[in-house]
């Protein structure tokens, strides 16, 4: 296990650091997700159509603020955009 730097430990301290770290997941996983529908040249209507869903549930598995997205519907994100979704703790 690496240690801490600083600005974790500021935010073990308050108490953040597990929001801190959801949030960040939330952004990688949003970029990752927007690069596939960009090189796949796939909008959110389609991505929507493709996995059996209603636009807002794309438009929310998009928002980087929003952490509170089901892996399920990740991983039906993912197999529409010919990917997988590999989970590491």
């Amino acid at each position: 296990m690496k240690p801490m730097d600083e600005l974790e430990t500021m935010f073990a301290e308050t108490g953040e650091l597990d929001n801190v770290r959801a949030l960040a997941a939330q952004k990688i996983l949003t970029a990752d997700i927007r690069q596939m529908m960009d090189e796949n040249n796939i909008s959110k209507a389609q991505l929507a159509k493709e996995m059996h869903t209603a636009r807002p549930v794309v438009d929310r598995l998009l928002d980087p603020r929003n952490t509170g997205i089901t892996l399920k519907t990740i991983a039906k994100a993912a197999a529409a955009l010919g990917g997988h979704v590999r989970v590491q703790v």
